[in-house]
């Protein structure tokens, strides 16, 4: 492997990772590249590992001895300090962060994303650790912008509704709406680590991801998740299609958001992973603003790229309507828009996304396809018994 070097063009060494949550969607990707492309070595931690087998074994892999498998249960587990301090850094992934269960679990969702991370701030400060931190975009809660009369201009400003890491304000519903119980442990375990920042030293990266989409992306109902889950809207789009049903539109589908693209984000990630100088202390939007459409125009691009991707015509009514409390149950609450400002991340690291959504659905949805069309044509078929 060629001599690597940094942004300021000093030679990377390699270093020892121990990432939490390493057999998701995020981690399996980011084991992927840093195996693939780099010289570190991962200590992956997580309960699952089938969406890193592929990285694990035959033992003939390039990087074997480059990635160990550690199954763990991050909240009761005496383990975990000794791994953190075997490794130079730790990156925390682990989270329940599906929109179901924020009012459906709340109690979970909060030990889960605050509770659960505690110990892990704790042990990385204790032993001078670094940390790269995940939290998420719904720490920005709704936009100044919501507040506003439907019809007033401002509306339109940018200054009402683009998200800034140093400026935009934390806007959260009424505590009777429980979906602001995953954003609300998010920013507590933020102010948690920036307070160690600022009085023990900690050296720290808080990464907000807006809506990363790609291949091995949360779960198929009833296929490789539970048959009841419901998860985050681009898997819950895919499952209505391979299944051909209806996308369900969430009041509507009016929310507008902004999807980027997995290996894009995971470029981000490498760079502050390879730049602590330019990493530490800062809070980073990962996001594309140029992929911005309503759910409902997502529903109908998923709709035309499935149709091309398949071969398969789409349905006459291809979405039907549905609120909210029908879908997600009482409590739920929304933001009305999330565009994320890249400033920070620009000058930091100089990273720019660059798929467009068009592109990274037509990916996502051929993984889809060729892994899961058969497996449920099989379950379609099966008689239901009686």
């Amino acid at each position: 492997m060629a001599a690597r070097v940094d942004l300021d063009g000093n030679p990377i060494k390699p270093i020892t990772i121990c990432m939490i949550g390493a057999g998701g969607f995020i981690g399996s990707h980011l084991c992927e590249k840093l195996m693939v492309e780099t010289p570190h070595k991962v200590l992956a931690l997580d309960v699952y590992n089938d969406k890193i087998k592929h990285l694990l074994e035959p033992d003939t892999l390039p990087w074997a001895g480059r990635i160990q498998f550690h199954r763990l249960n991050i909240k009761h587990d005496s383990r975990l300090e000794g791994l953190i301090k075997m490794a130079d850094l730790t990156i925390n992934l682990a989270a329940i962060c599906t929109p179901a269960d924020y009012n459906t679990r709340p109690l979970d969702t909060i030990y889960s994303n605050f509770i659960d991370a505690l110990p892990v701030v704790k042990y990385c400060s204790e032993n001078n650790k670094r940390l790269i931190h995940f939290s998420t975009c719904e720490v920005y809660g709704k936009t100044i912008g919501c507040f506003l009369p439907k019809d007033s201009p401002l509306r339109q400003d940018p200054a009402y509704y683009v998200l800034k890491e140093d400026e935009s304000p934390c806007i959260f519903g009424p505590i009777e709406k429980q979906r602001w119980s995953y954003a609300c442990a998010k920013q507590l375990i933020e102010r948690l680590i920036y307070a160690e920042g600022a009085e023990n030293g900690l050296e720290f990266t808080i990464v907000r991801p807006f809506n990363w989409i790609g291949p091995r992306m949360d779960f198929i109902p009833g296929i490789d998740g539970p048959s009841e889950g419901v998860p985050r809207v681009l898997a819950c789009f895919s499952n209505n299609l391979l299944r051909k049903e209806p996308l369900k539109l969430v009041d509507g589908g009016q929310s507008q958001r902004t999807f980027v693209y997995i290996k894009d984000a995971i470029e981000a990630v490498l760079l502050m992973i390879e730049n602590p100088a330019r990493a530490n202390g800062h809070i980073f939007n990962v996001g594309n603003p140029n992929n911005e459409v309503t759910v409902r125009q997502l529903a109908e691009m998923m709709t035309q790229v499935y149709s091309k991707v398949s071969g398969e015509a789409p349905l006459e009514s291809p979405t039907i309507d549905v609120s909210s409390k029908e879908f997600y149950g009482e409590g739920y609450d929304d933001s009305d828009k999330r565009i994320p400002d890249m400033t920070i991340i620009n000058k930091q690291l100089g990273w720019n996304p660059k798929t467009s959504l068009w592109d990274l659905l037509d990916s996502t949805l051929t993984y889809q396809h060729r892994t899961y069309a058969e497996a449920i044509k099989k379950v379609i078929a099966k008689p239901v018994a009686s």
